[in-house]
């Protein structure tokens, strides 16, 4: 029998979507999930963008540019303006999602064998994409005791080696929620300068900040990094579109964009009816962000609200995105999850959660840990919790 490719060996599960079978037999069998394993949001898509594409009126569906359709462009390059990010749209590559702008920016700046170092834990397809890239993720640990703030700089630095191409951070942070302050992304900036290397930012969730005071700086903001930084964007979350694959790549380092071209040359293009709806979704009033970022916090604080109720457990508070870290009192939060959708159910329903060894690089960390995704509407995260503990007691007397 012919034989699997290596890389593919080594491509780590989703620890968002691993356990969907067992979801799809409790389902099968009547039970009601609650979902909390994934950043799926139930926030209405604008109707403004869903109206773009059913009058679109269009009569052939082409190929655009490679690098997105300009008009998209020139409006992602005022709607940066708006967060004091000012860069050009030839700054800007339009991509299939904000995944297909982290292959392209691996695939610009590392060889075989580089080394990314990311703070840990992080966005699961990191280490998805790094494996198919061939890079290798350099883990530098963030804990749960302070919510996963920047881990201090000499750590980054002593890992820093001739193979380091670049730091790879998530701000607001995916899983954690954690935020980047300006002083500590001032302090990535400096150790880039230092040594002469990328400072990759993923910044999808942006708009979701939500304590008073509280503020997202990006890395594009810092002029000295013109040459260093690269920003990763997506319209999944911003506009709830995650099904339009939407994302771009930015820089103002032209060698890196002139390189990125290349790569999304060779896939052609981006959709073409997922760049209509995105291009009228900048459109929306600044009241969308606030009454959308308005509903998050309720939910944050519904959730933060009911964890706290539950025996035994250690909860990180975000500071943004939609996601929560939460360490349960038991050894594999694996077979923990596993157990809930196929053995456990209060008057017929169960939770899903996704655990979080699968966002950690380092072997055996995170396996008490589970990514709680607060996108369900406050009453149902009411009783998503309130099942959560129920199922955690039942769990510890077995």
């Amino acid at each position: 029998m012919p034989k699997i490719s290596s890389k593919g060996t080594a491509m780590p599960h989703s620890p968002i979507r691993k356990l969907v079978p067992y979801a799809e037999k409790a389902v099968a069998n009547g039970k009601k999930i609650y979902h909390l394993n994934i950043g799926q949001p139930d926030i209405e898509t604008p109707k403004i963008a869903l109206d773009a594409v059913k009058n679109h009126g269009l009569n052939t569906v082409a190929y655009s540019h490679s690098g997105g359709n300009q008009s998209l462009r020139e409006k992602l390059a005022l709607y940066y303006a708006k967060h004091n990010i000012h860069v050009d749209y030839e700054d800007i590559i339009v991509t299939t999602g904000g995944s297909e702008a982290l292959i392209f920016t691996m695939g610009s700046i590392t060889d075989p064998g580089d080394e990314i170092i990311v703070p840990e834990p992080f966005y699961a397809n990191y280490y998805s994409f790094s494996t198919q890239s061939t890079v290798t993720v350099v883990p530098v640990i963030s804990t749960i005791d302070d919510d996963f703030s920047l881990p201090p700089i000499a750590e980054f630095e002593k890992h820093i080696t001739h193979k380091t191409k670049a730091i790879l951070i998530c701000n607001p942070g995916n899983p954690t929620g954690y935020l980047y302050t300006k002083e500590e992304l001032k302090q990535l900036t400096d150790l880039a300068l230092k040594y002469d290397i990328f400072l990759i930012s993923d910044e999808v969730y942006r708009e979701f900040v939500y304590d008073s005071g509280s503020k997202h700086y990006s890395i594009l903001e810092e002029e000295s990094l013109k040459e260093h930084a690269i920003v990763v964007d997506s319209v999944s979350k911003r506009y709830s579109m995650c099904g339009a694959r939407i994302g771009c790549m930015v820089s103002k380092n032209k060698r890196v964009m002139e390189t990125a071209m290349k790569f999304a040359q060779a896939r052609l293009s981006p959709p073409s009816f997922a760049q209509i709806a995105s291009e009228a979704a900048l459109d929306v009033e600044e009241t969308y962000y606030e009454e959308v970022v308005a509903e998050y916090k309720l939910r944050r604080d519904t959730l933060i609200n009911g964890l706290k109720k539950i025996p035994n457990i250690k909860v990180s508070i975000p500071k943004g995105a939609f996601y929560c870290m939460v360490e349960l009192p038991i050894e594999n939060s694996e077979k923990f999850a596993q157990w809930m959708l196929e053995e456990f159910s209060d008057q017929g329903e169960t939770v899903m959660v996704a655990p979080a060894a699968g966002f950690y690089s380092s072997l055996n960390a995170g396996k008490n840990q589970i990514r709680i995704a607060y996108v369900l509407n406050t009453k149902d995260l009411k009783r998503a919790t309130e099942i959560l503990a129920l199922a955690l007691e039942a769990y510890l007397k077995r």
